[in-house]
């Protein structure tokens, strides 16, 4: 690699098109918000001949438009498809959002690519890529994704590309840091007054050619006889790592035998341990100064893609079985194999309707042909399961705000698929006649809750509609309809993310809602035993009504619910009036006694009562049996109780003790610690869940950016007298 002058760059103004899988390299752009990455998209079209020299496309937008939500926050909020042709390859760059709120972007990009670029800022403090970046680094390395860095913002006063390259080393090596290492160096200009230093160039430690972008256009020239001492050492230890990953376990002893390797041995074992994900080569890049063609670095890295990443045909598929789950063969990427590809991101287009991304694993897609859409669904996120078939509308591409027409997809590829009126992201499209099911990718668990109403009449009656289409777009999005709480909740990952649920709302589907407190599902129950007399006695002519009951109520142990206990005797109420107490007692309880929450955990007596031979009735003894229950309730305690949930804490071993300090501040309960990994440590404690409802938040924040957590509902238990009578006061306000 880095041993061309030029390659042939893709014409602008077309499709790029793939006939066969080896011709396809599919690479995702990763990294913390503010890294760069669509920058360095831009810079890579530009030097593909994608773009003009302004960075434009033929419509006069730029390559990265596509959102306008992104235009209006400044900043990527969802993945972006942009393909480009270099040397005869289509590359499809899939870009995604760094911030974390969009880490389900992030996954989907990982589902669809075959490699990626980690972009790391130089302006970045080591602290910074230590913490977040390292997170990201992790969402790979789960998946098993080959990976080169890519460092940006070259241009920052004060940066030491040495030092930065040590820091990346130590912060992802793990326990093999030589297996990430520069693979170019930049060339720095002359300094100017306030001591920076301008990246001018790169240099080529394995050819040990200078790569001259000052004018604009990259240029290849030899080192001079001062620069080869300089790059020596670094050349060395490149050469070292490269060895250590090759397969033949030969080499390491002729090279440390003094042996000279050839070039062509050391790029083909430098490619393929790319491709493997065992060596992680680091790069430099910059965008192209005004009226340049090429922007620092930016060649090199299409090479990268080209010659050391993955094709196609080297992933493998994921786990395909039946709609039913019947086991299936493994597929492979195979143009004429049977049809397996995968939704993996759903958007809307106001001219065009619906628009699936799809990643083609087996077969070729065509459009207008009927396929066989099938999802796993996620019932609590508000998905139902898919098993229907379709016809798809034109296959495209984007490109900016264009969609530039396809006339197919072989395995491999991605394309644009309209008119998908069912398909949501995760979904697998097959053939009709062989319908297949891919197995998901895991997408992560909304835990910020946002609860909204409608602002008027008319948004309540577009209401549902606009929540269904938010969630078919974004499976991330829990949709919560809480019947306790009599509440629709948005359950988001966090608060970027809640604002663009709001703003696609209101801009994309023309619904206005407000946002409410949310609320917790609170339970009541008797704090001692007590008793009640329920007398529903009316005469005013004609039929009467006439129910009395008597009951004692008793608290139970946590979990019990409600039982009712008939010990009448005598005949004291007739026998089929005495569901119908319950009945009442039971529709009470429902309501609640105190606050308006349900009832639970008690045991209801039923010890005495009087009934009329012509007045009682069902309905009366219904009422009567809630009037008691009510009676009985205001003259005891009432506890209030509060769900309570199990949270799972996973922190770098240097948040443990502010985390666990806060969830002491939040009336949590630790129950244990356990190491999970190199200096990572998980944190259990049960916690009410009243206190964690902005906890992705405010994890984020004393975490910087490196925690985690999930929850789970435990039980409901007795709330501090004091936090319950504020809720008391709330309610009777």
């Amino acid at each position: 690699m880095g041993d061309k002058a030029n390659a042939h760059p893709g014409a602008a103004g077309r499709a790029v098109t793939a006939d066969q899988p080896s011709s396809v390299r599919n690479v995702v752009l990763v990294g913390h918000s503010g890294s760069g990455k669509t920058t360095l998209v831009e810079a890579l079209a530009l030097t593909a001949g994608a773009v003009n020299r302004a960075g434009r496309v033929e419509d006069g937008g730029t390559v990265s438009d596509y959102d306008e939500i992104e235009h209006r926050q400044q900043r990527s909020v969802q993945l972006s498809l942009v393909p480009l042709e270099w040397d005869g390859y289509k590359i499809n760059v899939l870009d995604t959002p760094g911030y974390a709120d969009f880490v389900g972007e992030l996954r989907a990009g990982l589902r669809a690519a075959d490699a990626a670029l980690f972009v790391v800022s130089a302006a970045q403090e080591a602290d910074a890529i230590a913490g977040s970046c390292r997170m990201v680094w992790e969402e790979c390395a789960a998946v098993g994704m080959p990976r080169a860095i890519v460092v940006t913002h070259l241009d920052t006063a004060r940066v030491d590309f040495d030092e930065l390259t040590r820091v990346l080393a130590r912060v992802f090596g793990g326990d093999d840091p030589d297996a990430i290492l520069p693979l170019y160096v930049p060339v720095l200009g002359p300094q100017s007054p306030d001591g920076h230093a301008p990246a001018t160039g790169l240099v080529g430690l394995l050819t040990q050619k200078i790569f001259d972008y000052a004018s604009g256009e990259r240029k290849e020239n030899p080192p001079d006889e001062a620069q080869l001492p300089l790059i020596e050492e670094a050349r060395n230890r490149l050469i070292e790592g490269i060895i250590a990953e090759s397969e033949d376990e030969s080499l390491m002893d002729r090279y440390l035998g003094g042996e000279e390797i050839d070039l062509k041995t050391l790029i083909d074992d430098l490619e393929k341990a790319v491709a493997r994900g065992t060596f992680h080569p680091v790069l430099a890049a910059a965008p192209a100064a005004p009226g340049g063609k090429q922007g620092l670095g930016t060649v090199e890295l299409l090479e990268l893609i080209t010659r050391g990443f993955p094709t196609p045909l080297e992933r493998e598929a994921p786990v395909v079985t039946t709609p039913g789950g019947k086991p299936r063969p493994r597929i492979t990427c195979d143009p004429d194999g049977p049809l397996v590809a995968e939704v993996v991101k759903t958007s809307s287009d106001p001219y065009v309707g619906r628009i699936s991304l799809v990643r083609v694993f087996s077969g070729t897609l065509r459009p207008d042909e009927t396929v066989h859409v099938s999802g796993h669904g996620l019932a609590d996120r508000g998905h139902e399961d898919h098993d229907v078939d379709e016809r798809i509308g034109a296959l495209s591409e984007p490109f900016g705000k264009q969609q530039r027409q396809l006339g197919q997809c072989v395995a491999g590829d991605l394309a644009c698929v309209a008119k998908l009126s069912r398909a949501e992201t995760g979904d697998t499209l097959s053939a009709k006649d062989d319908p297949l099911l891919m197995e998901p990718w895991t997408m992560p668990d909304p835990l910020l809750p946002l609860a909204i109403q409608a602002h008027s009449k008319a948004d309540e009656d577009k209401l549902s509609q606009g929540l269904a289409r938010l969630v078919a777009e974004d499976p991330t999005m829990r949709l919560e309809q809480n019947q306790d709480t009599h509440q629709v909740v948005l359950w988001c990952l966090g608060e970027a993310h809640k604002d663009v649920a709001l703003e696609r709302l209101r801009n994309r589907y023309g619904v206005q809602v407000d946002v409410v407190p949310h609320k917790v599902s609170l339970r009541e129950t008797f704090g001692g035993r007590a008793a009640g007399r329920g007398r529903h006695v009316k005469q005013s002519g004609g039929h009467g009504q006439y129910a009395i009951c008597e009951i004692e109520v008793e608290p139970l142990p946590p979990g019990s619910g409600i039982e009712f206990v008939d010990k009448v005797v005598g005949g004291a109420v007739p026998r089929q009036f005495i569901p119908s107490v319950e009945k009442g007692v039971r529709a009470q309880a429902a309501k609640g006694v105190a606050a308006g929450h349900p009832l639970v955990d008690v045991r209801v007596t039923l010890l005495d009562g009087k009934a009329h031979s012509v007045d009682s009735s069902d309905a009366a003894f219904q009422t009567a049996g809630a009037l008691a229950l009510r009676e009985a309730a205001a003259d005891a305690r009432i506890d209030l109780l509060e769900p309570v949930a199990e949270v799972q804490v996973l922190v770098p071993d240097e948040y443990v003790g502010p985390v666990m300090s806060d969830l002491s501040g939040r009336r949590g309960r630790v129950v244990g610690t356990e190491q999970a990994g190199p200096g990572r440590t998980l944190v259990r404690a049960d916690v009410p869940e009243i206190e964690i409802g902005r906890y992705a938040v405010d994890l984020r924040s004393i975490s910087h950016g490196t925690g985690r957590f999930d929850r789970s509902y435990a039980r409901h238990e007795a709330m501090p007298p004091q936090v319950a009578e504020k809720v008391r006061e709330r309610v009777e306000g």
